[in-house]
Parts: structure tokens; C-alpha cells; sequence
């Protein structure tokens, strides 16, 4: 009978945990993101957009050739020698005039800019790229949470179906008062609200990852039956922290920033310095009905090559300011690239000291876990022998119930935490994933059993 009265819990358990068809890993729920986040796809037009505009930054440095063309008709009428009779003569040109700058240090500054105008932009799609590996997880394990909730809840509102027909049975026999009975309806009333609420959460959070990854079906595989957490390594939080102060992104961009505005000082200085550049043309001209000063026609070609030199002398003290307003927009610069590594250090030292704690907690809950299995086992059992009422295995069952929920959600966090620690100090990488990927099981996984289920003694 004791068998019989468990498999409606097992199969309530195994429906609740069952996943959709076509459930997909992590992996790929990442590689879908990046071919349908908004925010991404923008990022990634950006970073084009800033690598095409770099190299617009060489063009200051090559030479410049222009084609030039022009046709005019003139007519002469002679007012003297009185009687002389009115012509009309054509000009026809043609050209290519090309210049080869030689000594442009405005252009070099801008130049140089432009090369690391490229560096920034691969930085800031880095970035990107690890905000979306974040919010991919997340989203990924919000539902996993979900999923477990209600199942739990499910495996408890069975629980407490049947403590409730037992109480209902006791009272039948004379063997309990009408307490239990309500005590136990009163507690199966608001598992079932519980649940109401856990499978309108699990749809929310199920429409909000499809939507991230562009999947209407998106549905995550769960964590393996039996998996170890990954260590923290390094151990040694300083490591973390050297680490993010050379390749985290956002001191990257602020260190780029650094040298930008250096160049851009060398850009205002070159406001005092000449500028020397190649020039050359060639050009054809024809006269048709001569000129103003003959009527015969008339061809020549001409030919020139020469430099051109440039020596500004004053310009109104706009370069004077221009160089003060540069130079304090270095010190500005300077003074972002402190404040990014000291924000770099700070969130790096959070995330590793909130991973540490996760493991601590995962640890103390699966202790727990273990304590309310016990506590419920002897509640039930003096519940038969009459020390113990029904309230004590209905507030057991809760305990029990709350910490598996509270042990599943600790060790998503703990996956969680390490991708956000990464994330706090630069390392992050779509290959960071394949490890919290090996964690998961193309299968459901059960995480409760039945023997962890209340009986009907």
C-alpha cells in the first residue's frame, strides 16, 4: 500500500521536472543571443562603424587628385577702331592637379588617434560581449530556478494532500481532532497559491529568456543529478584584482582615453607648426576663335610640380587656448583612468568575496537539507506515536521543502557568481561558458526522491 500511495508523488515530481522537446545548453542559447540581441547587434555596428572611421584618419596622409574641367564662351563687341566687327571666341580646359602632403603633424596626431580609435572599439565590443554572456546566464538560470521552485512546491502540495487525507482518516476513526484536519487543509490551501505563483514565475521567466535569445521554445537543460561545484581559482582575490588591472575593458577604453588625449594635445601644439606638401598638374587648354587678343586658335599643355609651405603667424590666441583646454582634458583623462581601476578593484573584490560566500552557503544548506530530512523523519514518526501533533510534519515538510529550494537557487548563484566575477575583472570569454555547460544534463534530472517525500504511515 506504502508503494502504491507514493507513485501519484513521484509522478507529480517527474512531471513537474519533465523538460519541452527541444531544450537547448547553454552554448547554444549564447550563440542565438548573439545573432538576435538588439543590444548587442548595436554594439557590434558600432565597433564597424568606429574601425571604418579609424581609417578615415589615414587619408590626411595620401595624396589628394582632383580632375577639373571648365568650357567658356566670350564675345568681344570694339568700341574702337569704330566699325571693327564683334567676335566670339570658346575656352576649353582640362586638368588633374594631386597633392602629396610631406610634413602635416596635425595629420600624424590624427592618424595615430585613429589607430587607437580601432583598439577602443575592439575594447567596447569586448565588453558587450561579456554583458551579454552575463545576461545570457542569468536569464538561462532564472528559469532553472524557476523550474525547481514549482517542482517543488508541486512535490509539496502533494506532500500535504496526503497529510491531509491522513488527518482526514484520523478524525474519521476518532484517532485525531478536527485540528489536524483544518491545520492540514489550512497549509494545503496555501501550497496551492505557492504554486500559482511559482508556474506564473517560471513564465515570466521563460518569455524573457526567448526573448533574449530569439527562441519562442527556449528551454534550458537542467543541472546534472550529480555534479561538484567548480573551485575558486585562483584562490588569492589579489590575483583577481592584478588580473582586471591589466585587460579589464573598461580600463582599457580609459587608458586608450589617456593616449588619445595626448594626441590630441600634439593636434592643438601643431597649430604653431608649417605644414610642406608636394603639388603637381597637369592641364590642356584649347582656344577656339583665338583670344581677347588674337583671333587665332590656339592649344598648349602645361605641366607643374612644386611644394607648397604654410607657416601660420597668428591665429587670435585660439591655439594658445586650444592647447590649455586640451591639456586639462588630459588630466581629466588621467583622472577616469584612476577611477576605472579603483572601480575594477572594488567590484572584483565584491564578486570573489560574494562567490566565497555562495560556496560557504551551498555547504551549510546541503548540511541543512540533510537536518530537515531528519527533523521531518522523527516528526512524522512521533506524530504516529502521538507526541507530536500534525502542525509539526506540516511545518517540517515547509522546512524541508524551502531549503532544497533555497540549496538549488545557491548553487545557480554560485555558477552565477563565478561568470560575474570574471566579468568584474576582464577574463570573461564565450569560453568560460563550456565549463558551466559540462554541469548540465541534456536529460531532467529529479533532484528530490521519493524516500525525501512525506509518507502515509
Amino acid at each position: 500500500m506504502k508503494t502504491c500511495r507514493l507513485l501519484p508523488l513521484t509522478l507529480a515530481i517527474g512531471a513537474a521536472l519533465a523538460l519541452p522537446v527541444r531544450a537547448q545548453s547553454l552554448l547554444a542559447l549564447y550563440d542565438a543571443a548573439r545573432g538576435h540581441d538588439a543590444a548587442y547587434q548595436s554594439a557590434k555596428s558600432q565597433y564597424e562603424a568606429n574601425l571604418y572611421k579609424a581609417d578615415q584618419a589615414k587619408s590626411a596622409l595620401l595624396p589628394t587628385v582632383n580632375l577639373t574641367a571648365s568650357a567658356s564662351n566670350s564675345r568681344i563687341e570694339y568700341q574702337e577702331p569704330a566699325g571693327a566687327p564683334a567676335r566670339s571666341f570658346d575656352n576649353q580646359s582640362a586638368g588633374i592637379n594631386a597633392t602629396q602632403p610631406l610634413y602635416r603633424p596635425n595629420s600624424l596626431a590624427s592618424y595615430q588617434q585613429g589607430t587607437r580609435q580601432a583598439d577602443l572599439a575592439e575594447a567596447q565590443l569586448q565588453a558587450a560581449d561579456q554583458d551579454l554572456i552575463v545576461r545570457v546566464s542569468q536569464a538561462y538560470f532564472d528559469v532553472l530556478a524557476a523550474q525547481d521552485s514549482l517542482a517543488f512546491v508541486q512535490a509539496q502540495k502533494a506532500a500535504v494532500a496526503e497529510q491531509l487525507a491522513s488527518a482526514r482518516r484520523n478524525f474519521e476513526v476518532g484517532t485525531a481532532t478536527i485540528t489536524d484536519t483544518r491545520e492540514a487543509q489550512a497549509r494545503f490551501d496555501l501550497v496551492t497559491a505557492q504554486e500559482i505563483a511559482a508556474d506564473n514565475d517560471l513564465r515570466v521567466k521563460r518569455l524573457a529568456l526567448s526573448q533574449l535569445v530569439g527562441k519562442v521554445d527556449a528551454s534550458p537543460y537542467p543541472l546534472a543529478p550529480a555534479f561538484t561545484l567548480p573551485a575558486l581559482l585562483p584562490e588569492e582575490v589579489n590575483t583577481w584584482v592584478q588580473q582586471g588591472q591589466e585587460q579589464h575593458p573598461a580600463i582599457r577604453q580609459a587608458r586608450i582615453g589617456v593616449e588619445l588625449a595626448t594626441l590630441e594635445t600634439d593636434k592643438a601644439k601643431a597649430g604653431h607648426k608649417p605644414t610642406l606638401d608636394l603639388t603637381a598638374s597637369v592641364s590642356t587648354n584649347r582656344n577656339v576663335g583665338g583670344t581677347a587678343l588674337s583671333s587665332t586658335d590656339s592649344r598648349y599643355n602645361m605641366t607643374t610640380v612644386g611644394v607648397q609651405f604654410n607657416m601660420p603667424l597668428f591665429a587670435g590666441f585660439a591655439t594658445q587656448n586650444r592647447i590649455k583646454e586640451t591639456l586639462a582634458l588630459e588630466d581629466k583623462a588621467r583622472s577616469d583612468l584612476e577611477a576605472a581601476r579603483r572601480t575594477v578593484a572594488q567590484s572584483t573584490r565584491t564578486a570573489y568575496f560574494g562567490v566565497v560566500s555562495g560556496l560557504g552557503q551551498v555547504k551549510a544548506l546541503e548540511a541543512a537539507e540533510a537536518s530537515s530530512q531528519s527533523a521531518l523523519d522523527a516528526n512524522k514518526l512521533g506524530y504516529q506515536v502521538g507526541v507530536r501533533i500534525n502542525i509539526d510534519v506540516l511545518n517540517s515538510q515547509s522546512q524541508l521543502y524551502q531549503t532544497k529550494r533555497d540549496l538549488a537557487k545557491a548553487r545557480y548563484d554560485v555558477l552565477m557568481g563565478g561568470l560575474k566575477l570574471r566579468q568584474a575583472n576582464g577574463s570573461l570569454k564565450s569560453e568560460d561558458l563550456q565549463g558551466v555547460n559540462s554541469l548540465l544534463a541534456p536529460a531532467p534530472a529529479v533532484p528530490i526522491s521519493p524516500a525525501a517525500a512525506p509518507r502515509n504511515q
